[in-house]
């Protein structure tokens, strides 16, 4: 099953065809070029296109010229402070163009990047600095006592916004080899902490190029970002985009929500759109037929299944000049496979497959004895490449185990990704789901050890299990059950806070179940099967329940009831300790717009979380509406 040419069926190359910007002229990345270093290839861009729009985020705008000059600023900060060794550098900074800057001097320096999301528990974000032993940590004003807290005495601290224009702003011209480490993302882990995944130079170029000449990126598109830069897609979009000469323009989902980005997308004539698949149907249920983006041509879904209803869901709101792009990869692997969609397409098997190769790379199916499967048989997805990621951080031993040399090709390895696949005879692959305990939840690839391991540390609990299930809609989400060590249950009001503290949002659990004691196989194992499914009862809160009383307050938690499936939600229930998280949240206040016709952020739920406080914040809104509108008749 060699994929080391790309191959694409014609009615697969017939909708790639089409998949070029209207008026741009789309370059081809030719694969020599992925022999240099990302700042080269950089700085060749900002030569040919210094004038044209490099970075959007809110009401700041940057050419290429002007991110270059703030590029090799930061650059010779972290130069002047910390030398010329190979070494990482942490980035807590927001989705921001600061951010972009920020990552692009870290590579100008020669150094490793690690951007940290500073929305994440301090105690995560206290490990991964731990775990990484960067020599400096870069952040601004907002963020400046954050890091300062989390670096402690370990590293320094540079504060951007300081960074005066008086440092040099050309370009240094550093050597730097396509094999140097260019940045460290961190994933779940099995041992119940993070794992650092590594890349090089060659490997970003690589992925790039791939994203490039797949997807006929050019200088004329405007693409959207949608990925804080802590994961490894929201890199490869970065790197995609810059490396182009295309425009990057950022949305924060998690400030904004999905209210407004309708007419962001509108306004901002985004033509190439990347994001998880339960974001987009998310997204296309806040839309009406009505509701058309003539300008947006492309839309790529990945990092997690695609299911039958993100089709129906593009193939309803979206334009016959647009196509959809289901995509495969890993952090370890960048992208497998990649399958193309318009509205004429058939599903044939009433499944989304993942579609047909990319090129440079081998993909075989494995049996349990790590022997090739044939055709149309169940296999795990395993992954031949010479660009593959070199390995985890400081961890020879996990490396050595997950990549294993090809004698056939030395500078090839081979990495089992611990996903399931079937292959059909003409290539094309359909992802299975996982073979271990590896879960994948809104987006994200999750060790449902490390939450195992988190529930243990709290002295209350005995044992712990979680669990991956799907709901009605097909969506994944996490279960956790537990025996405790007092005379009585904790509450899960004080279990799922005491995990907040420990574990990004999508890692805690939605579920929360206390055993008296655990179902056991016949060998005495703990049998994940029998595990009993929740049902839709209110948890056992610490908040007492209370009634809704007023007309607000009874449609608030009606929909509340409707989008947790909980049959009955109390006055003072805080949203999150009923299993909402923050895509859940946007659910609820796009209803809530809907539903009394006002503008209100995802925010608002963030900061009112509770049925009573969002009453009050409804309230006074429609109070105001009611009063301008008087003003207006007076």
């Amino acid at each position: 099953m060699s994929d080391l040419v790309t191959y694409l069926p014609p009615e697969q190359e017939a909708i790639r065809a089409k998949c070029f910007h209207p008026t741009g002229t789309f370059v081809e990345f030719k694969k020599e070029e992925v022999e240099q270093s990302i700042p080269e290839r950089f700085e060749k861009v900002v030569q040919l296109y210094p004038s044209r729009l490099a970075v959007e985020a809110g009401n700041r705008s940057l050419t290429y010229d002007e991110l270059n000059k703030i590029a090799n600023r930061v650059a010779q900060a972290i130069l002047d402070q910390s030398g010329e060794r190979a070494e990482p550098i942490a980035l807590l900074l927001e989705h921001d163009a600061p951010m972009i800057a920020a990552i692009l001097g870290v590579l100008k320096a020669g150094k490793i990047f690690s951007a940290l999301d500073p929305s994440l528990p301090g105690a995560r974000i206290a490990y991964m600095l731990q775990d990484l032993q960067p020599s400096l940590v870069l952040s601004n004003g907002k963020h400046l006592s954050l890091a300062g807290e989390m670096a402690q005495k370990a590293c320094q601290v540079m504060n951007i916004d300081e960074l005066n224009s008086g440092r040099c702003e050309e370009n240094r011209g550093r050597p730097i080899s396509p094999d140097d480490l260019s940045y460290t993302v961190y994933t779940s882990g099995s041992t119940g902490r993070p794992k650092g995944v590594v890349q090089n130079h060659r490997n970003g170029l690589h992925e790039a190029m791939i994203y490039a000449n797949g997807l006929h990126i050019c200088a004329h598109d405007r693409v959207a970002l949608l990925y804080y830069c802590s994961a490894s897609q929201g890199i490869k979009i970065m790197l995609s985009t810059l490396l182009n000469g295309a425009a990057l323009c950022l949305y924060d989902l998690k400030e904004e929500g999905l209210g407004n980005l309708r007419n962001w997308l509108i306004q901002q004539g985004i033509t190439v759109y990347f994001s998880i698949p339960i974001v987009f149907h998310q997204f296309a249920n806040t839309l009406t037929q009505q509701d058309k983006f003539p300008k947006l041509r492309l839309i790529q879904l990945g990092s997690d299944s695609v299911t039958p209803r993100e089709v129906d869901d593009y193939k309803k709101h979206f334009c016959a000049n647009s196509a959809l792009v289901i995509r495969l990869g890993t952090t370890e692997t960048g992208t497998l496979r990649r399958y193309f969609i318009d509205r004429d397409s058939p599903l044939v098997e009433n499944a989304v497959p993942v579609g047909f190769p990319i090129g440079d790379q081998e993909i075989l199916l494995l049996d349990e004895t790590s022997k090739e499967v044939g055709f149309n048989r169940v296999g795990e997805i395993a992954v031949k490449s010479r660009y593959l990621s070199p390995g985890y951080w400081r961890r020879p031993d996990l490396t050595e185990a997950k990549f294993k040399s090809d004698p056939n090709d030395p500078k090839s390895r081979l990495y089992c990704t611990g996903d399931m696949g079937r292959m059909l005879p003409d290539g094309c692959l359909y992802h299975l789901g996982r073979k271990d305990f590896q879960v994948e939840v809104r987006g994200h690839r999750i060790e449902v050890a490390e939450i195992e391991a988190a529930l243990l540390s709290l002295d209350t609990i005995k044992e712990a299990v979680v669990v991956a299930r799907q709901n009605g809609l097909g969506e994944a989400y996490l279960i956790a059950y537990f025996t405790y060590t007092a005379q009585s249950s904790p509450s899960v009001t004080e279990v799922r806070g005491f995990l907040k503290k420990k574990l990004p949002d999508y890692m805690v659990p939605s579920h929360f179940m206390s055993m008296e004691a655990m179902p056991l196989t016949p060998n005495g194992k703990i049998d994940r099967a029998v595990l009993p499914v929740p049902d839709n009862s209110r948890p056992e809160l610490d908040a007492p329940f209370v009634m809704p009383i007023t007309p607000v307050e009874e449609q608030l938690a009606q929909i509340w009831s409707e989008v947790l499936g909980i049959n009955k939600v109390g006055v003072n229930d805080n949203f999150f300790d009923l299993g909402g998280h923050s895509l859940a949240a946007m659910r609820v206040v796009s209803r809530v717009i809907q539903k009394f016709q006002l503008e209100l952020p995802l925010k608002a739920l963030f900061d009112s979380p509770t049925i009573a406080d969002m009453a009050v914040v409804i309230t006074q809104n429609q109070a105001k509406r009611a009063g301008d509108e008087e003003l207006l008749r007076i």
